[in-house]
């Protein structure tokens, strides 16, 4: 049995090296399924890692907590995308927070896999 669609929002936190060539590297995701639950994700992140930011980007983070994440919340609800950056040092630090609809994936428990499913070992950890 499927479930249905549900809106949500897609979080991704994002690092950048500002000194090199390469793009941003994808550092983790959440799914949330409400927009206070999406803002809380950035909020928590930012409170963990201020005590470790410069004092520019730790005021950056600060200010967003308590000014910005209320814009923050007001355009999750009305189902715009948002951005949180800190830059700290030469490393910039990205939370994007989208409005999507999940999908449902089929149950599979009761369901006969096909044989290639079972191809797969996993390698032992080094």
């Amino acid at each position: 049995m499927l479930k249905p669609q549900q809106w949500g929002y897609w979080c991704e936190c994002w690092t950048e090296d500002l000194t090199e060539q390469r793009g941003p590297a994808l550092l983790g995701s959440f799914d949330a399924y409400s927009a206070p639950q999406a803002d809380r994700w950035v909020a928590v992140a930012l409170r963990t890692i201020s005590p470790a930011l410069d004092a520019d980007a730790s005021d950056e983070a600060w200010e967003w907590l308590y000014e910005g994440r209320i814009e923050t919340r007001r355009a999750l609800l009305r189902a715009e995308p948002c951005t949180v950056s800190v830059t700290h040092a030469q490393t910039r630090i990205t939370w994007t927070i989208r409005p999507v609809l999940f999908l449902p994936f089929a149950h599979r428990q009761a369901a006969k896999l096909p044989s290639c499913a079972y191809d797969f070992k996993p390698r032992p950890a080094d």
